[in-house]
């Protein structure tokens, strides 16, 4: 489907944003951030992926291995959000000193 495959090319887009912008940071914090939301980014890519593959392949074998990768990018998804949360509000409170 389409809309699989254009959620699947933007999120491994950002992924690979966010991988380098935390790479390049100097600042642990804000690496530790970036690497939140890269995390959030993947999930998103391998739940698409399944989703994706769950409705090109129509067999059991695929229908398997699609739900446990939903679920698989599901859960990092969500561990990237809640590092995300936990982050930002040390972000903002940095940003806010250096000023």
């Amino acid at each position: 489907m389409p809309v699989f495959v254009f959620f699947i090319v933007v999120s491994i887009a950002f992924y690979v944003f966010y991988k380098v912008k935390a790479y390049r940071s100097k600042n642990q914090l804000e690496k530790r951030w970036m690497s939140a939301k890269s995390s959030i980014a993947l999930g998103i890519f391998v739940a698409s992926f399944g989703a994706n593959q769950m409705f090109l392949f129509r067999s059991t074998l695929a229908f398997v291995i699609g739900i446990i990768f939903i679920i698989l990018g599901l859960a990092s998804a969500w561990a990237g959000y809640r590092a995300y949360k936990h982050f930002l509000p040390q972000i903002i409170k940095e940003a806010g000193q250096q000023k």
